[in-house]
């Protein structure tokens, strides 16, 4: 790096990625695509989508973007915000640790409305994909734990940036002009955890995928901005992550592996926030070995780590949209339904029953264990269920089983319709502008 500033180094690491040179990195990225498009058509019927969209204004007919689940096109601005909110409203979109949160549901929308509006081909976009998954997650390494603790949303804040380093590449800044981009962005990053379990958590992704698209756009205008945002006493680094930043993180062994890659994206078996998939995990397989009657269960025990249960802010849901951020409701609604499907997740009140069992379930915090952090061993969750017998039934699980099946996962989010039978096959094979297109067309047909 020398005597670069850390935004400097950024920028330049941005316009030399050449990330088609790595297969792994192309692949990772095509199953990003498929796993965010299952977690957004199955997202288009959501509650927030019309008040939103009546918000905005939008005028179909006079844009160049297309939207998930909407006939005519819009602004790309518009769309970037729509398809934002629309892949992130049922919280089951991917998560990359390093991150500490959702990147493709900011980066890919942003990317779809640039990329529809320049006619880019499928194989720029797969590129500036993987691009802005590297510079999202290298910020939020540098940026230590002390960003999400301190109750920023991590989805928000390093959205904006991620989507600005991957539209700049996309449109093909130079080196001064990214740099510009990325101040324009850090200076509208925003969001805060405290929303979580309301219309205003899956809003800050369509927000930041608008901001980000909107600082490439203003760079390109030749807008002017701070050049070194991230650096500095008031930069970027200092003020979101205070004390425990570690800034050459942000740039350090950039592409070795790629973050695609390594530690890579984790996609969700289930709709909900991803801290409580390891008690889910743990009840049902303590429900499908036991055949636990649920009217037996006197008490119920989920015990994490310091800092790991963060996100899951609600703890008495009355809404199957707040039980996405209950573990209590989580570990009910497995002892009674055996599954969790994401109509347990929708917008209605809580089956009473649930609700009973889920005053049943407490959390704790061993003392003992090290606190989360981004080294995935330092997550876990334990279930401890107490029996009207006397049984106590125990089981840990330290990695949660992911979604294997990511065709099957759009197939059931998205539903039966013929016009959508091909996007699987398209994404995995899509190269040209015309396989982008077709895509698009999928979009508006969906």
């Amino acid at each position: 790096m020398g005597d670069r500033t850390i935004t400097a180094a950024s920028a330049g690491l941005i316009r030399s990625s050449a990330p088609a040179r790595s297969p792994e990195a192309i692949a990772a990225a095509r199953e990003g695509v498929l796993d965010f498009l299952a977690s957004a058509f199955g997202g288009v019927g959501d509650r927030a989508i019309p008040p939103l969209e009546a918000a905005l204004g939008v005028e179909g007919g006079k844009g160049s973007a297309s939207v998930i689940g909407r006939r005519d096109r819009t602004a790309p601005l518009a769309a970037a915000l729509l398809n934002g909110t629309i892949g992130h409203a049922l919280d089951y979109d991917d998560v990359q640790r390093s991150v500490g949160g959702h990147p493709s549901t900011v980066i890919l929308p942003a990317l779809f409305a640039l990329a529809e509006e320049r006619g880019s081909t499928a194989e720029a976009l797969l590129d500036a994909y993987v691009v802005g998954v590297e510079a999202m997650a290298r910020i939020g390494l540098a940026l230590g734990r002390q960003h999400y603790e301190g109750g920023f949303h991590p989805t928000a804040t390093l959205g904006t940036i991620g989507a600005a380093a991957a539209t700049a590449f996309l449109a093909g800044l130079d080196e001064a002009g990214t740099a510009r981009a990325l101040g324009l962005a850090t200076t509208q990053s925003a969001g805060l955890r405290l929303q979580f379990g309301s219309d205003a958590k899956p809003l800050h992704a369509g927000l930041a995928a608008r901001a980000g698209l909107f600082a490439t756009r203003l760079a390109l205008a030749g807008f002017g901005a701070a050049d070194d945002a991230f650096d500095g006493p008031i930069g970027f680094l200092a003020v979101y992550g205070g004390e425990g930043t570690e800034p050459k993180r942000a740039v350090e062994g950039w592409g070795e592996p790629w973050q695609i890659v390594s530690p890579g994206l984790i996609f969700k078996r289930y709709a909900c926030c991803s801290a409580s998939h390891f008690a889910a995990d743990a009840a049902l397989a303590l429900k499908a070995e036991h055949a636990i009657d649920p009217a037996s269960v006197v008490e119920a025990t989920v015990t994490f780590a310091r800092g790991g249960d963060a996100a899951l802010t609600v703890r008495r849901p009355r809404t199957g949209l707040e039980g996405r951020f209950s573990v209590e409701y989580v570990v009910a609604a497995v002892l009674t339904d055996g599954r969790l499907g994401l109509d347990l997740f929708a917008d209605g009140p809580v089956r009473p029953e649930l609700a009973a069992l889920a005053a049943k379930v407490e959390r704790r915090i061993d003392p003992d264990a090290p606190p989360v952090s981004n080294d995935p061993a330092t997550r876990f969750s334990t279930v401890e269920i107490r029996l009207a017998d006397g049984r106590v039934l125990s089981r840990r699980v330290d990695r949660p089983l992911p979604a294997d099946d990511l065709a099957a996962k759009f197939r059931d989010a998205a539903g039966p319709a013929p016009t959508l039978a091909a996007v699987p096959e398209i994404v995995r094979s899509m190269r040209s502008r015309d396989d982008l297109a077709a895509l698009f067309a999928a979009f508006r047909a969906a």
